[in-house]
């Protein structure tokens, strides 16, 4: 069993930046930020794996956001600069243990493990 446990959420005004962690009880292959709003569906936001150094990102994110590990404390990170109000929303820190290394995976049902969620919210 994989637990996850996410930090550094909060309410920022736009411009600034805020930086999420997520603690994984165990390093398994694929990583991932998803992010939700209330009546909306999850959506990704940001992977990588703890093998490999290629990272992937949302359009919507992309220049803006940086997700990075730390392989010694099982623990990745989401760098968020240039918020804007229409990133509000829970972030969730996502675990897929096995797939092939040329996949990017993005969609909710492809992760098996989750966090409990952090709130950012970004005010103009």
């Amino acid at each position: 069993q994989v637990q996850l446990v996410e930090s550094g959420g909060g309410s920022v005004q736009a411009g600034e930046s805020l930086r999420l962690s997520c603690a994984v009880s165990i390093r398994t292959g694929f990583m991932a930020w998803f992010r939700q709003v209330p009546g909306k569906e999850r959506e990704f936001v940001a992977g990588i794996m703890w093998s490999a150094s290629s990272t992937y990102y949302a359009d919507s994110v992309k220049g803006r956001f940086t997700i990075s590990r730390d392989n010694a404390k099982n623990t990745i990170f989401l760098q968020m600069n240039s918020l804007k109000p229409e990133d509000t929303a829970v972030y969730y820190c996502a675990a897929r243990p096995w797939g092939s290394s040329a996949s990017r995976y993005s969609r909710p049902s492809e992760f098996n493990y989750w966090g409990q969620g952090t709130q950012v919210t970004v005010s103009s």
